[in-house]
């Protein structure tokens, strides 16, 4: 288990510690989150590389005091820009199944993805354009468990039309290094 900064780019605050949220469009680009300056983007960068380097060193490497490293990157997390959490690998900590679950809405999508977004077994909710509505990422403790989510929970939600799984067999790569680009 190591610690990384997941770069939100979501202002929301509703949104539970931990989770990842996100705004393919980035900062400053009408959600609501502010534009986020090149010096604030290099500490992104330093913490995303190391999630518990000390304050001094990433000051040191951006040209800032410990003190307004500090500051900035709790503005950071307050703004809901970053979250600086602990990544594990979902099958050493008793979680043995995962899939991405693809669903088509009648009707408004928000609601439906809301509800979903609600479901703590979700990690990973977004609305998207092309054959499917919503992708949604699933981690569940079995294919029992992942079989109720899916079938007595996701199914049963008002507006949903069909649901598409794709059961992961091996986790391949799991990373949040994109930097800032």
């Amino acid at each position: 288990m190591h610690s990384e900064v997941v770069a939100s780019r979501s202002a929301d605050p509703s949104t539970p510690r931990g989770s990842r949220t996100g705004n393919p469009g980035g900062s400053g680009s009408g959600n609501g989150t502010p534009p986020v300056d090149a010096v604030s983007l290099a500490i992104i960068e330093q913490l995303q590389e190391d999630g518990r380097r000390p304050y001094a060193a990433i000051g040191k490497a951006v040209g800032l005091s410990e003190a307004a490293v500090r500051q900035r990157v709790q503005k950071l997390l307050d703004q809901g820009v970053m979250q600086i959490v602990a990544v594990t690998d979902p099958l050493t900590v008793g979680f043995r199944r995962q899939a991405m679950v693809g669903i088509n809405v009648e009707g408004d999508v928000d609601p439906v993805a809301d509800a979903v977004a609600a479901m703590p077994e979700a990690e990973y909710v977004v609305m998207t354009a092309g054959s499917h509505d919503l992708l949604v990422e699933i981690v569940c403790e079995d294919d029992d468990h992942l079989l109720e989510v899916i079938n007595k929970r996701i199914r049963a939600l008002p507006g949903v039309r069909s649901t598409e799984s794709f059961v992961y067999l091996k986790l391949k790569k799991q990373t949040y290094m994109w930097g800032t680009r």
